[in-house]
């Protein structure tokens, strides 16, 4: 892949194209080496080593009477004047979704493993070994030229997974993965109340709507004309939507896979007053093609439609990982650029006391294609 030249493979590999990635350090009150590079191999787990050593903190061994787990990170300080400082990490251990790898003093064992792919028999695995001190994209595999080499850092990984809390191993494939059954705080419901001022509910926790017909209903007080900012959000511009007042009026938007936004605007200003209720409204009417949900899309003021349009909503999960719903305010990456305000587009100018979901029929929920997509993000 291009833009992992010169190394191999992509991410979930622990090859360097899985694995390496740019860092760049600027502190002018603390480093006088300005354009430099540095060749000391290290880790993203070096970060908060390195910025608590900046900064004359030593990290607790307890907060709130609980033991806090040791850094596996060290500093790069020592790095920042020295270039030719010797590195101060001598392994690094890599494990994911069946791929593992283990870095140790120049030296480099990778497994041959496809992730996701369901294979297990991990004591079967070809480990190959690359001296990436002199050899950084992995071109000469040295595995049948050093095999003793080869069951010393086979042998380091498996202590250092031990430690790490790396087992088991688990290269289950993406539908298995979609559809393992996870510890759920409650069972799904037809009406999902949410409140502002609290932290984000996981999608995997909150209400599913894809597919389906639902109501978004915020329940607000204005005591006048200058509301702005969000009410509800879910997903983010890779897939979401959301329910904002921008400039006195109110507006709906759904992100399809970040392919493109469809955004409803009311035709009226906001009213003012206590206990109002803004809502949007889906009705589902058809599909096109399947499993896309397809319908009307109503704005309303209390009960006086105020707009409407026709929409798409997304077949698949928002994210797999990452934004989940939020109320008064958009966390994360955005579901629109279309937000007033400064992130995270807190709701001002009135307040937020509860936001009701309704929903009604079953969801559809295509779990093969919820798979074809965690591999399409991928």
């Amino acid at each position: 892949m291009a833009f992992n030249t010169p190394f191999k493979m992509w991410k979930r590999y622990e090859f360097n194209g899985g694995t390496s990635d740019p860092c760049i350090i600027s502190w002018p009150a603390g480093m006088k080496a300005k354009g430099e590079i540095r060749e000391q191999y290290h880790h993203a787990i070096d970060l908060v080593p390195t910025v608590l050593d900046a900064l004359g903190v030593e990290a607790p061994a307890m907060i709130k009477g609980h033991t806090q787990s040791h850094f596996d990170g060290v500093s790069m300080r020592y790095s920042f004047n020295d270039q030719a400082a010797p590195g101060e990490r001598q392994t690094q251990f890599f494990s994911m979704l069946g791929s593992r790898g283990i870095w140790h003093d120049g030296w480099k064992a990778v497994t041959t493993h496809p992730t996701l792919s369901g294979w297990a028999h991990f004591n079967d695995d070809e480990w190959e070994l690359y001296h990436t001190a002199v050899d950084r994209s992995e071109l000469h595999n040295l595995a049948a030229e050093h095999p003793e080499k080869v069951r010393e850092l086979v042998n380091l990984w498996y202590a250092e997974a031990g430690a790490n809390e790396g087992f088991p191993l688990d290269d289950r494939s993406a539908l298995e993965i979609v559809t393992s059954p996870r510890p759920q705080v409650s069972a799904p419901r037809q009406r999902y109340v949410y409140f502002p001022n609290v932290a984000e509910v996981p999608e995997a926790h909150a209400v599913i709507v894809r597919g389906r017909s639902f109501v978004i209903g915020a329940l607000v007080d204005l005591p006048e004309s200058a509301a702005q900012g969000v009410l509800f959000s879910h997903g983010s511009r890779f897939g979401g939507h959301a329910l904002y007042v921008k400039k006195n009026r109110l507006h709906y938007v759904n992100s399809v896979v970040g392919m493109f936004e469809q955004l409803i605007v009311a035709t009226e200003d906001l009213p003012t007053g206590t206990d109002l209720i803004l809502s949007a409204s889906f009705e589902k009417d058809g599909v096109d093609p399947p499993p896309v949900a397809t319908g009307i899309l109503s704005l309303f003021y209390g009960d006086r439609k105020v707009g409407e349009g026709r929409i798409k909503t997304q077949p698949g999960p928002y994210m797999l990982a990452g934004e989940g719903l939020a109320i008064g305010r958009d966390v994360g990456d955005q579901v629109t650029q279309d937000y007033p305000g400064e992130h995270p587009f807190r709701f001002t100018g009135g307040t937020i006391k509860r936001v009701v979901i309704d929903v009604s029929g079953e969801p559809y929920i295509d779990m093969e294609r919820e798979a074809q997509g965690m591999l399409m993000r991928e």
